[in-house]
Formats: C-alpha cells, sequence, structure tokens
C-alpha cells in the first residue's frame, strides 16, 4: 500500500506511467509493479482511453490473469488490484487498487487515476461496486523470480 500511496497527487495522463509527472489506471498498476518487483515483464501495446468500448478483447483482463494472482471478489483486500467494467457490453477498461478494506466494508477505497483527476482516494460505493468485474493480488515476491 505505500508504494500506491506514493502514487497520490500524480496528474493524469493516458498511456504514461511516470511517478510525479503522469500516468493512467494502468500506468499505476505498471508503476507500482516496478516499485515491487522493478522492471515489468511484458511490453505494453497502445490502448484506447475509451472506457465505453464495445467488443474487441479482454486485453486488460487477460493481462491481469497473466500477471497477477486472480482472488474471488468477496476476498480482495487493501493492495489488491481491481478491474472494471463500465457497461456490461463494455470491455474491462478501468484499474484500481483497493486501499482500504476488505472489499466487504462499506468504507473501502480505492486508489486510481482517471481522466481529469491526479491518482486519488475514492470511496468504492454503490456505483463502482455495480461495475466491478474481478479482483487481482500483487504475486508473491518468488514467483517474479
Amino acid at each position: 500500500m505505500a508504494e500506491a500511496r506514493r502514487w497520490l497527487g500524480t496528474p493524469y495522463q493516458h498511456g504514461q506511467s511516470v511517478y510525479g509527472v503522469g500516468c493512467d489506471c494502468l500506468g499505476l498498476i505498471r508503476g507500482v509493479w516496478r516499485g515491487l518487483y522493478g522492471p515489468e515483464p511484458w511490453t505494453l501495446d497502445p490502448y484506447t482511453g475509451d472506457w465505453a468500448e464495445c467488443g474487441g478483447d479482454e486485453r486488460l483482463k487477460t493481462a491481469c490473469d497473466r500477471w497477477l494472482r486472480p482472488v474471488a471478489l468477496t476476498a480482495a483486500q487493501a493492495g489488491d488490484v481491481l478491474i472494471f467494467r463500465m457497461r456490461d457490453t463494455a470491455v474491462a477498461k478501468h484499474a484500481a487498487i483497493l486501499s482500504a478494506g476488505p472489499i466487504e466494508d462499506p468504507r473501502a477505497q480505492l486508489i486510481h487515476a482517471y481522466w481529469g483527476h491526479a491518482v486519488t482516494k475514492t470511496w468504492l460505493g454503490r456505483w463502482w461496486r455495480r461495475h466491478l468485474v474481478a479482483a487481482y493480488a500483487y504475486p508473491f515476491l518468488s514467483d517474479t523470480d
């Protein structure tokens, strides 16, 4: 959580992941990865910032399935990555880190970046919960060797 909190206030910049300079929601997840483990083990292809993108590949979910450890939504804890689908017909396009939890706690909060907002804390209210798709834990340090 300390690494995620460090990014608070970093300005929003689509497609970026530079602490204190600019990042988007995925850039935050990537930046925390680098802070925990060092260089990212993958190459990131360009992606759109359109949360309502319909059809196409579930690229965000597929990447999370590959590089992170799936967690049951009801078992998500502070530090876990959450991904969201903004419409039923849209692909998952938003990621956040659960910053206060467990997820079942009505006071649970997210750390995330989105258009027009620097990396910020947000209450995990009903709207966000309705769009929640999956939860993931960062891998154990021994899993990244």
